[in-house]
């Protein structure tokens, strides 16, 4: 989580960090094994005590901070930096967002968490970080074409909470949905913490939960970790076929891929063939083979989604084949630029198999004769590569027969590509249509024209002026009219609603704001879920032809009941 991104953004007045106790009773429990865990929970996907992560590193945070302005902070980002801060303003510029206020956080866990900064700091010496805080007042450059604010306007309803999975904040992680195979109108929701629930008539049921059946499953630290994303085999009323991916501890156990021993292993990902008994039973029960298991440095840009084309008949060449996005498993920002955007390893990338053959280097699964290295002598390629160059693969639809594939970037953009086969999008050398480079990955610069690489550009995409993490969608192709052949997709952490209009010729990709009404109110996600950090989701079912809004935190499913051009005054 990203708890922390800002957590050394201030620059304060001398302090002790004992003042953070000083209010502290004999009964309350603050401990550095305490604040480990609480950690480890919401802050290790982003920060590190030594290096910097998608956040600052923390090591030595408490040598110049107070406890008490630390957890002043940690409650309330904006408001410290709103004051003037120039530390904060700074380092806000570099990272190119505030972190949500965490207020929903008791003090004693926050002081818990400054308690076990301030034994590694001491422990490890380290030092605090080095700010230059001149660079507050530059205006930052605009990279991107600003987001248009439009007349669109949808109405939500409720259309489901799903129980919580967790008494910690969120609530829920349900991160995916999937139609029913049996085409009954029922929906198949996933929570990351490990369980899949089937909707039907608007009763949820349990339908697999793997943590009793995964030896080692985790689902934290991380925003992306537990169960990541499954599908239905399109043959599923025939196979009884499920496929899901999940994190699992470290333990050793020997992996499809990996990496010198120098550099540690974080968790590892799987990807697993479940095989139902009975395709007509509410409730899984059956067995479970491993297809692939990778290992990653890091919390963070593990595998995403896996996905099948849907609505494509058996003579289709496409039929039955997996299409799985990882990311490049913290490689690049944990400093190991090497094990990503290269052939020679699946971190950031999109592969393709089929799940149902045997011809891959563990004999687990098949890849395709038409994946575009196939045909290499090069022994150490994966020919399951499909397409490469990613840093978060998101979410993938598809669109008039060409697969969309929405991509988290690092500091600076948002991406919508159109996957080419055999492309290469450039992480990690470019974002957006800029450079970068591992040394800086907060800022990019302009490309000498023309370019000498051979990089696909992205279809669209947004800068940090309007988002920070893009959440894909889907092309609405339902009733509503003004939703017609709309993709429509948000920005996970501030909730924000956009749109691009689709054509086949793919013509225009300006990037639109989607305007929301509840109860004929004029409203914002976070108003609606009352949390800062929205942690939305764009969900669409293909056959019954809804499209819905799921929000982890409040673990609501929100129908897209109509949509209207609001008047102009």
């Amino acid at each position: 989580m990203i708890i922390q991104k800002y957590l050394v953004s201030l620059v304060f007045t001398a302090g002790f960090f004992n003042s953070a106790f000083s209010q502290v009773g004999p009964a309350t429990t603050v401990s550095p094994t305490a604040g480990k865990e609480i950690f480890t929970t919401y802050c290790a996907s982003c920060h590190a005590l030594e290096a910097e992560e998608i956040g600052p590193r923390l090591g030595g945070v408490t040598r110049i901070f107070s406890g008490d302005e630390l957890v002043t902070f940690i409650k309330n980002p904006s408001a410290v930096i709103d004051r003037g801060n120039k530390r904060a303003a700074a380092l806000a510029r570099r990272y190119k967002m505030i972190m949500p206020p965490f207020d929903f956080l008791k003090d004693e866990e926050i002081k818990s968490i400054i308690a076990y900064l301030d034994a590694e700091t001491k422990s490890l010496d380290l030092k605090p970080l080095a700010v230059n805080t001149e660079e507050a007042v530059a205006k930052p450059e605009r990279l991107a074409a600003p987001v248009t604010k439009s007349g669109l306007k949808i109405e939500l309803e409720d259309f489901v909470t799903i129980p919580f999975s967790s008494e910690k904040m969120p609530r829920t992680r349900i991160a995916f949905t999937r139609p029913g195979p049996q085409a009954d109108g029922s929906i198949y929701v996933s929570d990351q913490r490990g369980i899949i629930y089937k909707l039907q008539n608007k009763q949820i049921n349990t339908f697999l939960d793997i943590r009793p059946l995964v030896a080692d499953f985790i689902n934290e630290p991380g925003l992306g970790t537990g169960l990541g994303s499954f599908a239905f085999h399109p043959d599923y009323l025939r196979n009884g076929l499920i496929y899901i991916t999940h994190t699992e501890t470290f333990k050793g156990k020997p992996a499809d891929y990996e990496f010198n021993d120098t550099i540690k292993v974080a968790m590892q990902w799987v990807v697993s063939e479940w095989k139902i008994n009975d395709v007509k039973s509410t409730v899984f029960e059956g067995t479970r083979r491993e297809l692939l298991r990778i290992n990653v440095p890091g919390a963070v840009h593990g595998i995403q989604e896996i996905a099948f084309q849907p609505g494509i008949d058996k003579k289709h060449p496409d039929y039955g084949l997996l299409y799985i996005g990882i990311g490049d498993g913290s490689s690049t920002i944990s400093g190991y630029p090497e094990l990503c955007h290269t052939l020679k390893s699946p971190l950031g990338t999109i592969l393709r198999i089929d799940p149902l053959g045997r011809n891959s280097r563990n004999k687990q699964y098949g890849i395709p004769k038409s994946n575009p290295f196939v045909t290499k002598k090069d022994r150490d390629i994966y020919k399951e590569i499909y397409a490469y160059g990613f840093r978060n693969p998101h979410r993938m639809t598809w669109y008039n027969g060409k697969l969309f594939c929405a991509e988290v970037s690092e500091a600076n953009f948002e991406e919508i590509n159109v996957v080419v086969k055999g492309g290469d999008f450039g992480w990690n050398i470019r974002e957006g249509n800029y450079g970068i480079s591992f040394k800086d990955l907060k800022n990019v610069f302009k490309i000498d024209n023309p370019d000498s690489l051979q990089f696909i550009k992205p279809f669209a995409l947004y800068d940090h002026y309007d988002g920070n993490a893009i959440s894909g969608g889907h092309v609405y192709d339902g009733n509503i009219a003004a939703l017609k052949n709309k993709y429509i997709f948000g920005d996970i952490t501030s909730g924000k609603l956009f749109y691009i209009n689709m054509d086949k010729k793919l013509s225009d990709p300006a990037i639109y704001e989607l305007g929301i009404s509840v109860e004929g109110k004029n409203k914002s996600l976070v108003e609606i879920t009352g949390s800062k950090r929205v942690d939305v989701r764009i969900e669409y079912d293909r056959l019954t032809k809804e499209m819905y809004i799921m929000t982890k935190p409040d673990g609501k499913i929100r129908r897209i009941k109509n949509a209207f051009v609001e008047a102009t005054k």
